[in-house]
């Protein structure tokens, strides 16, 4: 029998993580830096599910032992390589069968691995647990403002010294609005997005504050799990400012290639509604004819600051320009240190 450990964050650094599910359910979600050595493919694993619920146990695993047992070798010859000396990690779905062969397989052939007690699932409960409620480590800073104004270029610039900058957005693979997909692929499963945010937020320092960009509940498909929107909600709110010009500038800088012309057409079709035929026609037209200038004026005035101030039913502790992103920073420090005492 081999070894099993419940599960705990330390393991991650101190061992080769394995996951031996499919790679169907590795895509779904996996511990962060685990590497996927399948036991079974995504056809096999239905075919011996099947052939348990049709004949029993007995016939499930002479079958699944015939499908595998060649790959052993070659299965320990890739995890070893990996390994280069470290314990292994093993887990599959609930600390079963799979992962309890190829420990055993690694144990016999010499090398330091244990089971993870409860597999995948008793990782996943961590996570969930971690998240209801979430309490933050130290100060959460929520960076709000107006579409345009460069928050998430801002603070993705900032010194990591004094704080850590959480970037929601890159997590969830969309900018968080009608246009946050452009350029983006937002594939990743709810699971996966929450895996993400734990390991990010779980190697923050004790007291350190946190900086992030003011979301909604939803970013795209994917929702702020547990208690983290209301978390965001009650910490300090800063409102960045900039002027329409600068916001017109960086929109452009961002959005302005021809090859996201057509996703934009698509993206400006799901508002149409709320825009109104006159306004959609006018919009539309500066996107046919690609000027921007006007294009990126119209859609925040006629769109984006009418939402945002619809929506908004708090108030900033400060306020920040961010029309030069230095001088910015420097402001943010000295608001920050004086409120915070850091």
């Amino acid at each position: 029998m081999p070894d099993t450990v419940p599960f705990h964050e330390s393991l991650l650094d101190s061992h080769l993580v394995v996951d031996v599910r499919t790679p169907l359910e590795f895509a779904e979600d996996h511990i962060p830096g685990a590497m996927n050595v399948p036991l079974l493919s995504n056809e096999e694993r239905v075919e011996i599910g099947t052939l348990y619920k049709q004949t029993g146990p007995y016939e499930a695993r002479r079958r699944g032992l015939e499908l595998t047992a060649h790959r052993y070798p070659a299965m320990v010859a890739e995890i070893a390589e990996a390994a280069a000396g470290r314990p292994i990690l093993v887990y599959c779905w609930r600390g079963g069968l799979r992962s309890k062969t190829v420990t055993s397989i690694l144990d016999l052939t010499g090398h330091r691995a244990v089971q993870l007690h409860g597999g995948y699932r008793a990782f996943r409960d961590h996570v969930t647990a971690f998240f209801t409620p979430y309490v933050p480590s130290g100060p959460l800073v929520v960076l709000h403002g107006m579409t345009g104004i460069g928050k998430t270029t801002f603070l993705l610039g900032l010194r990591t010294d004094i704080w850590r900058v959480i970037d929601l957005e890159g997590l969830a693979s969309h900018r968080g609005s009608a246009f946050g997909e452009l350029g983006l692929t937002q594939d990743l499963t709810q699971k996966h997005f929450e895996t993400l945010l734990w390991n990010e937020l779980r190697q923050v320092p004790p007291g350190m504050p946190l900086l992030l960009e003011g979301e909604s509940r939803r970013i795209g498909r994917i929702s702020l799990p547990g208690n983290v929107y209301e978390a965001m909600r009650e910490g300090i709110l800063v409102w960045g400012n900039a002027s329409l010009e600068t916001r017109v500038g960086r929109l452009i800088d961002e959005y302005g290639r021809p090859e996201y012309k057509e996703g934009m057409a698509t993206a400006l079709e799901r508002i149409r509604k709320r825009l109104g035929g006159e306004k959609y026609t006018e919009i539309a037209g500066y996107l046919e004819r690609w000027e921007l200038e006007p294009f990126m004026a119209e859609l925040m005035t006629g769109y984006y600051d009418r939402l945002y101030y619809k929506t908004r039913d708090w108030q900033e502790d400060f306020t920040l320009s961010l029309e030069d992103f230095s001088a910015a920073g420097e402001e943010l420090e000295r608001q920050l240190r004086e409120r915070l005492r850091f």
